[in-house]
């Protein structure tokens, strides 16, 4: 299939121009390094101009980062390669054609978990509009975490239709997802192993050769284009089971009376040869983009390409949905540390003030896809309390409000919640935040274990903690 797409590659020549389809947390450190790489001449960004992110276009052009949280380097290497004229951004999807390589980084969330149906509708735009600007020998590469079997068929299927050109004939396809996690991007796709798949070997072939330029540590780790696609699927379906053994062993412990952070501390300390105690950390929930969905890719595609041939032991769930639903309980969990903590204090939920601490799903970051704090504030609302949410890096966030102001979200607080470990949570002083609430026995949520319990028990506090059935009983300080 690929006799006649090597002789139109030959005659292209080296990736030279770039389009990077999707401004996101993915896509834009991925632009500014091809766009720092010396082989490139130009990398497009684009993005669509709508009301909630056409904003972006100007921004990046001034070099200037839409990303709020703390990204090193970002905003330094934007501004240059800016500056030097080899990145900029549009709207105008037709200078597709000018590019040799296109990239999509573009969300893939589902509808509904239960029917397993995700919502390709922002990929299927951007790959109708990669398809209908496609020029021969043009490699499009999906970075965006898919359900397997969706390169070699829908976007391939797309692609086609779109462009009148042949896949794997006329233009090279692949997948090479992004591995990356906010507050260290450039690190990420820099550093990492950057797994490369392609429809036929002369698009694994073209792929490797636009992301080598880019890796300063990582290696290129090539198969094809439906392995890598179970590989992201399943690294991050791996790392969401982690957390959850995590969080059910935080569960256990807090019913025990035990330190759950004690515990990780001795698991972890066995090391040796053919011995491995991988353990992450336990917390208020699990968000962002990734784990809260690939999960369900990985699921469906076992169901979609396994043509009936999935099979588990009778009667029995499949692990990894089981992990999703223990991460997926943890702000209920939060919840019910919130009541017990009012509680102790002779309060109800009705009529209680919260403040609570962090609104991005992760710590020094504006990142607020999926943000468990969400289902904790509704929950906690439905009850009769009034909670106020303070987040450092997000400016808002569609029908809630966002304070800046810490002092302020801290005064005359029942109950302070920490769902985030910004760094501005873990240097809270207890006698300070106990004279802003100005309660005589406030009570303290720590979702991260960000706080040192004993300082705000001495001061106080009713303290409860993810996994700190050490301290979760504390004697009430009188």
């Amino acid at each position: 299939m690929s006799r006649r797409l090597q002789p139109i590659i030959n005659d292209k020549g080296p990736i030279k121009n770039i389009g990077v389809i999707g401004m996101g947390y993915v896509g834009i450190p991925a632009a500014v390094l091809f766009a720092n790489a010396p082989g490139f001449e130009s990398v497009r960004g684009f993005q669509r101009d709508s009301p909630s992110s056409g904003y972006k276009v100007a921004m990046l052009n001034r070099g200037e980062s839409p990303l709020k949280g703390e990204e090193p380097g970002l905003d330094d290497l934007l501004g240059r390669v800016v500056g030097a004229g080899k990145f900029r951004c549009t709207s105008d999807f037709s200078q597709i054609a000018e590019c040799d390589a296109v990239t999509l980084a573009i969300q893939t969330p589902f509808k509904d978990q239960k029917d397993l149906i995700p919502d390709f509708s922002a990929l299927i735009e951007g790959l109708r509009a990669a398809g209908g600007h496609l020029s021969e020998g043009t490699l499009v590469v999906l970075e965006s975490t898919v359900t397997p079997g969706t390169t070699t068929g829908m976007a391939r299927e797309i692609l086609e239709e779109e462009s009148g050109l042949v896949a794997g004939e006329e233009f090279c396809l692949a997948h090479a997802p992004e591995r990356v996690m906010v507050g260290r991007l450039l690190k990420n796709i820099q550093e990492h192993d950057r797994i490369v798949g392609g429809i036929d070997d002369v698009s694994t072939a073209r792929a490797v050769e636009l992301y080598s330029p880019v890796l300063t540590m990582g290696k290129i780790i090539p198969m094809t284009a439906t392995a890598a696609e179970v590989t992201k699927t399943a690294e991050n379906a791996f790392r969401d089971l982690q957390i959850a053994a995590a969080n059910q062993l935080a569960l256990h412990c807090e019913a025990m009376g035990v330190n759950v952070y004690d515990v990780r501390a001795g698991i972890d300390s066995l090391k040796g040869d053919g011995i491995t105690r991988a353990i992450l950390w336990p917390g208020a929930g699990v968000g962002g983009h990734c784990l809260t969905k690939d999960s369900w890719h990985l699921e469906r595609g076992a169901q979609v390409l396994g043509n009936g041939d999935l099979w588990y032991p009778h009667g029995a769930e499949s692990i990894f949905g089981v992990a999703r639903k223990i991460n997926e309980f943890m702000p209920r969990h939060m919840v019910h540390l919130t009541i017990e903590g009012l509680k102790r204090a002779g309060m109800s939920p009705e009529g209680a003030t919260v403040a609570l601490l962090g609104w991005a799903f992760i710590q020094n970051s504006d990142d607020t896809r999926n943000t468990p704090a969400e289902p904790y504030l509704a929950a906690m609302e439905e009850m009769g309390a009034e909670v106020r949410i303070h987040d450092p890096f997000v400016d808002g966030y569609p029908g809630i409000e966002i304070f800046h102001d810490l002092n302020a979200t801290l005064a005359g607080a029942d109950v302070v919640t920490i769902f985030t470990g910004h760094h501005h949570y873990v240097s809270l002083d207890p006698a300070r935040v106990k004279e802003l609430s100005g309660k005589e026995r406030p009570v303290i949520v720590d979702g991260r274990n960000v706080v040192d319990p004993d300082a705000f028990i001495r001061v106080g506090f009713i303290y409860k903690g993810i996994g700190r059935g050490d301290k979760n009983s504390h004697p009430i300080r009188q």
